[in-house]
């Protein structure tokens, strides 16, 4: 009799010695089975569905390995950093800033030949002299039409003379800064490289060419007088130019004519006083970014003024009826378009009101 696992007529002829299955080393593990793209029907399914023996299974989903999966988002991420250094190069365009020059400024007082025009009404005043046809405050300082430049787009020469304007705005027209009490408002539109002198100037005032308040800014003596009409008038210009690639320089030419009273009289005539700034600033492409300015040369003319009083720290206006202690050389006329160049002038008498 053949042994518990042989089959009962015995081994079939041919076939293995020992009952050993020549099939036996192939291995149907799970994996295998369920890749199979055809699979049987089960009896009870054929029986109710009568149905083939078999049925072909849709092929497997496979995703990508992990190690694929990491080498595509390696690939991914290599090539958006090397477009993101191709346009944002933390080196592109890169320039060394050129050290802010400190402000050089003059303050020349003009003072009158004779006693000081008055009147009653600031608006006749205004219509005799020769700020007749000026513009009323900031109307008077236009923009020209701008234009790109070789190294700056239109919006950053719009952006220089913008920064500019404002400066002169706030820092000429802005009530509060003419009465001597507000400085701030002119002081954020520096750059930051000019505020250290800019802080000097106003706690220690020094006639130096360098730390003079009245350079930064037109203030009053608040003790002596005041406005007597808000509408200032103005008349004046701006340009801006480029100096080198990274560098825009604006210039600015306004003549400012205030009506003025003596402080604490309200009765008292109303005068007229004149203010000629000339002014240019430096602007790189931080501060174009920033809305700051460097300003680097200041030169004023103001009067009626009188030659002996300091104007250093604020301007102390001669007003109606009185005249000068003393004088200077010949008539400097700010409404001209020369410069002067006497520390202390007098004030033309084409300059003054027609009363």
């Amino acid at each position: 009799m053949g042994g518990p696992g042989d089959p009962p007529e015995g081994t079939p002829e041919g076939g293995p010695v020992g009952g050993e299955d020549e099939y036996r080393s192939v291995v149907f593990d799970e994996s295998f089975v369920r890749a199979a793209r055809l699979q049987e029907y089960s009896a009870q399914e054929r029986m109710s569905d009568h149905a083939p023996a078999v049925r072909r299974r849709p092929p497997l989903r496979r995703g990508l390995s992990r190690q694929a999966l990491i080498l595509v988002l390696l690939i991914a991420v290599a090539f958006g950093t090397a477009i993101y250094m191709g346009v944002r190069h933390p080196y592109q365009n890169a320039t060394i800033r050129q050290p802010v020059e400190p402000l050089r400024m003059t303050v020349i007082p003009l003072a009158p030949e004779g006693r000081v025009p008055g009147h009653a009404d600031a608006e006749y005043l205004y219509e005799h002299s020769p700020a007749a046809q000026f513009r009323v405050g900031a109307e008077g300082i236009p923009l020209p039409a701008s234009r790109r430049t070789a190294h700056f787009s239109d919006s950053q020469v719009v952006s220089a003379l913008t920064t500019a304007k404002d400066y002169i705005v706030r820092s000429s027209l802005d009530p509060d800064v003419l009465a001597g009490d507000q400085v701030r408002a002119v002081r954020v539109l520096l750059d930051t490289d000019q505020l250290d002198q800019f802080d000097q100037s106003f706690a220690h005032p020094a006639a130096d060419g360098r730390h003079a308040p009245t350079g930064w800014l037109v203030r009053f003596d608040p003790a002596e007088a005041r406005l007597a009409d808000g509408r200032i008038r103005v008349q004046g210009s701006l340009q801006a130019a480029e100096t080198d690639s990274s560098t825009l320089e604006v210039t600015a030419d306004h003549t400012f004519v205030y009506a003025l009273r003596a402080a604490g009289v309200a009765a008292s005539e109303v005068s007229l006083f004149t203010v000629r700034r000339e002014l240019h600033f430096r602007f790189d492409r931080d501060d174009l970014r920033m809305h700051t300015a460097q300003l680097v040369v200041s030169y004023v003319q103001a009067g009626p003024l009188s030659c002996a009083e300091d104007s250093t720290n604020r301007l102390h206006p001669l007003l109606a009826g009185r005249t000068a202690k003393a004088g200077g050389p010949a008539g400097t006329d700010p409404y001209a378009t020369g410069s002067a160049t006497a520390l202390c002038g007098s004030l033309a008498t084409s300059a003054q009101p027609r009363v």
